[in-house]
């Protein structure tokens, strides 16, 4: 952030014309310059500090000379030199009234204070001022101050305050950029300090007709939505909105264009905001959204020749087609992808390249099928050979992704013989990455076994501990590794190898040497000789294994003990404490009287229990601390596997390998595990837990649920029951009106907002709740105008389905500025017999229907009476209530004429179900008797309690 806003420069020329120039700053500046040695240069600042020092000391100074100083004291600052005085100077100009001198002070306060200095405390009440000021500069200046420099303490002090300028319809449109930008800071470095219930009136500025506003905010929505999605889902109809008016309507401000791309900057941030959410099911939101990437894709077909222009709209493309990917629903829009991005990977530019690479990647952690991707295989492999590390990375990347049963031997060859040469900084990586693929899509036993070792012998010291520890125990999982990973390491310890090796040799051989000591040249002593002459040249740790692989041997194989006990002997006198303390116990293992504890401490290990690889997570850790988190690992579609598991940190998924882990029954956990050595190794292969802990945020209230349903909602909710249409809520600024048809399973709302005031209403907004989500499918057909003027009219369509019984109506929060955020929510008349037709039987059909149906669990019966004794009770009203729950009335089957029968079928789309009803009123006590038989037992409850709320009202709640 700049640290100040308007007039010129600090070091120069005043910010107002008609203010002399500080000649004493400028000659001391033109002094430093002209010195012509570092002495010099000293010596003058020494003197100039002196002089200030004592300055300060007489006092007495105006405002203007503690300026001088104070811009002497931080050219000085800006050159390197200690200031160590005249903090408390400059604070003190942040209260003066002259905006020149108001400025060096808080430029003073971002460059000599930090977040905890003690100092720090003593500004905030100027800085609240400044905030609570009418002047914007003072505003701005106050923002810059929070931003740059603010800790823990000031924010919390400070934000509600920044908050109220962001939301403040007053607050010009640059002081409410600066004030998102501020709380960005703010919440980057401490997340609690902005409250959750900001988050609506926060999300409303994303429809900001000022383009700064909107991409201020939409920076800190991005930031917001990450570490909380469901406190945030309503920014992405704002987001969708927004860019179809940018992209499609060219609805953007002339100086946000660059070269011709309306607001690319927006552009990216609203794409990308969208894939922090699943795929939306409202076919009116999908329909903005692929508009807005049509025209994306349509604009970029031809290749402006102005470099700035190019860049620009691809930047805005390649964020597209990361959208395009994420979706995953738009097949015309994929399959044009799927062509470009092979042009885009063979692209001259290092940059198109880049995201080209990277762009596949994503698309290979979200495809089908890799068919598109392998087209392309010869020229990912090439990007392995780029000039640029960054191209050299995403070519890595995309190649480990892409990888399938029927290309992976190919892949890992190729990487393999890369490896040799690749720079040092990726090989840590590239090891890991063709550690998994062989590990995972390994058929043969023999050629995961080959494959590894080569790439521990190649890779050396690039080889992490996750690499040959899980190799050792995929290996003492299958039994079918053993006795060939045994000959085959032991040839590479006979050789000059790399200290890995030793380590994977000495544990492999310390429990399988006795499957192969009857083979050519692994014979016992062999084995013993082979590891005995890595000893001196092994780190201590890997000595360490090696002890506890002899001590193995004493019990396996008694013909060289002897050689044994002389090592342990030598050891027993080692200057290192753990492998002194280690020889000692074996020693004194090896030579106790009988073998019976040797051979229950020397028990074969136990098969390694099955975890999460801690290879996958050794990898996806590097990307869970990035700032703008990824809706995606690096890895195939079995990676990235259930989109309905959707988070931003993506906790790691397990490594799904070919190998099999069988628990063997004859072997045991004996005492073997409690050795000093072979604890500790066998805790070591024990994997690591990496997994990375999200934020716990706590989560704000969902102001569109039913918990926070406003006054008064009641009157339009139990008056649409019965009706069609009518006014579902009015006040002084609003009506509501709401329209309703119901075919089957089907259910069309059509709301009418009406601005009844006299002042426009802004940021208009409308947010759905639906608690039988599983029941009551929805569809968003269409979206209000975010803009109702003054009696405006403004509309919105929603679909309802019932796909099965649902007993919780859906709840609308509607919001919109009008000079503050006003915001109601609303229940909706969307009930369980809305989806009812009513039926037409005859006595004899309804008596043998209901003996069918029986009684419970089928029935529900309710005995009740008005709640208010003034109110009436007629027949007139009774039908009318049962014949607008959508009961077909049945006269003459009762024998009693007072009494209602009545019969409907309920539509959902698994199935009709046939409901029957027996109303039974008694006038004189003023009570009812209900019961209801429905083919689900599910539905008598329902419409029960919703007959008695609305029969409980009597006659004069019916208006």
């Amino acid at each position: 952030m700049a640290s100040g806003t308007g007039g010129g420069g600090l070091f120069g020329r005043s910010n107002s014309g008609n203010v002399p120039t500080m000649r004493g700053l400028v000659s001391f500046i033109a002094d430093l310059r002209n010195a012509r040695a570092r002495e010099l240069e000293e010596k003058r600042i020494n003197k100039e500090l002196a002089n200030i020092r004592q300055k300060f000391r007489d006092g007495g100074l105006n405002g203007y000379q503690k300026k001088k100083y104070v811009c002497k004291l931080l050219y000085i600052y800006i050159l390197g030199w200690n200031v160590d005085f005249g903090h408390l100077e400059a604070v003190n100009l942040i209260s003066a009234t002259k905006y020149s001198e108001k400025q060096i002070g808080y430029l003073a306060v971002t460059l000599f204070l930090h977040e905890e200095h003690e100092l720090l405390h003593l500004v905030v009440n100027s800085i609240r001022k400044d905030l609570l000021d009418h002047n914007e500069l003072n505003n701005c200046l106050a923002l810059h101050a929070i931003a740059n420099v603010g800790g823990k303490e000031m924010g919390e002090a400070l934000s509600s305050d920044v908050h109220r300028l962001l939301i403040s319809p007053a607050s010009k449109a640059f002081v409410k950029k600066k004030a998102a930008l501020t709380l960005l800071r703010l919440y980057r470095k401490y997340p609690s300090i902005v409250q959750n219930e900001w988050a609506e009136r926060i999300i409303s500025l994303m429809d900001d007709p000022d383009m700064g506003v909107a991409l201020s905010v939409t920076s800190l929505v991005m930031a917001l939505v990450q570490d909380n999605q469901e406190q945030y889902k309503g920014s992405y109809v704002k987001a969708a909105n927004r860019l179809k008016r940018i992209v499609v309507d060219n609805e953007c401000a002339e100086g946000y264009y660059y070269y011709k791309v309306p607001c690319p900057w927006i552009q990216v941030k609203l794409i990308r905001l969208l894939q922090y959410y699943p795929p939306p099911e409202d076919s009116h939101i999908r329909k903005l959204i692929r508009e807005a990437l049509q025209k994306i894709m349509d604009s970029a077909l031809e290749m402006p020749k102005n470099v700035q222009q190019n860049n620009a709209q691809n930047a805005v493309l390649f964020e597209a087609i990361n959208l395009v990917i994420h979706l995953d629903t738009e097949q015309d829009l994929m399959v044009q992808i799927s062509t470009r991005l092979g042009k885009f990977i063979a692209s001259r530019e290092t940059n198109v390249r880049y995201l080209g690479l990277e762009a596949m990647t994503h698309l290979a952690a979200r495809a089908e099928t890799l068919d598109p991707i392998k087209k392309h295989q010869s020229i990912i492999i090439g990007s392995l050979k780029d000039r640029d590390i960054s191209v050299r990375r995403q070519g890595l990347d995309l190649l480990y992704s892409m990888c399938d049963p029927t290309n992976a031997q190919a892949v890992v060859q190729e990487l393999l013989r890369y490896l040799q040469s690749a720079d040092y900084a990726i090989r840590e990586e590239m090891v890991l990455k063709i550690a998994i693929l062989t590990e995972k899509y390994a058929t043969d036993v023999q050629w995961y076994v080959d494959i590894s070792l080569r790439l521990i012998a190649m890779a050396g010291d690039h080889v992490s501990d996750e690499v040959w520890q899980r190799v050792i125990q995929i290996v003492t999982n299958n039994e079918e590794l053993q006795i060939y990973a045994a000959q085959n390491i032991l040839q590479y310890v006979k050789s000059d190898c790399h200290e890995t090796l030793v380590k994977i040799g000495a544990y492999l051989l310390g429990e399988f040497g006795h499957l192969i000591a009857d083979t050519k040249g692994c014979s016992p002593i062999e084995q013993f000789l082979a590891l005995n002459a890595k000893m001196r040249g092994c780190s201590s740790s890997t000595r360490a294994i090696l002890l506890s692989s002899f001590v193995k041997f004493v019990n396996l194989f008694p013909e060289i003990k002897p050689q044994l006990l002389q090592v342990f002997r030598a050891y027993s006198h080692s200057l290192d404490s753990e492998l002194q303390q280690r020889a000692c116990e074996y020693l004194a293992l090896a030579t106790m009287p009988t073998d019976d504890l040797l051979r229950t401490v020397c028990d074969e290990m136990p098969p390694f229990p099955e975890r999460t690889s801690a290879l996958l997570s050794r990898l996806h850790q590097k990307h869970a601390t990035t700032s703008d988190k990824r809706t995606w690992v690096v890895g195939g579609k079995d990676a990235n596997a259930d989109p309905k598991e959707f988070s931003l940190v993506r906790s790691n998924t397990g490594l799904k390998r070919s190998f099999t882990e069988p628990v063997r029954k004859d072997r045991t956990p004996g005492a073997a595990n409690g050795t000093n050595g072979v604890n500790t190794l066998s805790s070591d292969l024990a994997g690591l837990d990496m997994n990375i802990d999200t934020n716990k945020v706590l989560k704000a209230p969902n102001l569109a649920s039913a918990a926070h349903l406003s006054p008064d909602w009641e009157i339009g909710y139990n008056r649409l029951l019965l009706r069609a249409e009518g006014v579902l809520y009015e006040d002084a600024q609003i009506q509501i009106g709401l329209r309703t048809e119901y075919r089957g399973q089907l259910g069309c709302l059509i709301f009418y907002f009406t601005n009844r005031s006299s002042f426009p209403m802004g940021s208009f907004t409308t947010t759905l709740d639906n608690r039988s989500a599983e029941q009551l499918k929805t569809d968003i057909k269409g979206l209000p105008d975010t803009t109702i003027a003054p009696d405006g009219q403004t509309q919105q369509t929603i679909m309802f389905e019932a796909k099965n019984v649902f007993a919780n109506p859906p709840t609308i929060r509607v919001s919109y500025l009008a000079g503050a955020l006003q915001g109601l929510t609303l229940q909706l008349p969307v009930y369980l017999h809305k989806y009812m037709d009513p039926a037409e039987l005859s006595a004899e059909d309804f008596f043998k229907r209901w003996k069918q149906i029986g009684g419970a669990p089928r029935e529900a019966q309710r005995i009740f009476g008005l709640r208010n004794k003034n109110y009436t009770m007629n027949m007139g009203f009774v039908r009318k209530v049962v014949q607008g729950f959508r009961w077909g009335i049945l006269d003459g089957v009762d024998p009693n004429a007072k009494n209602i029968v009545g019969a409907t079928v309920l539509h959902t789309t698994e199935g009709k179900f046939g409901c029957l009803l027996r109303l039974e009123p008694n006038f004189d006590t003023h009570m009812y008797r209900i019961t209801i038989r429905a083919t689900d037992e599910a539905v008598p409850p329902i419409l029960i309690k919703a007959m008695e709320e609305r029969l409980a009202q009597g006659v004069e709640g019916l208006s």
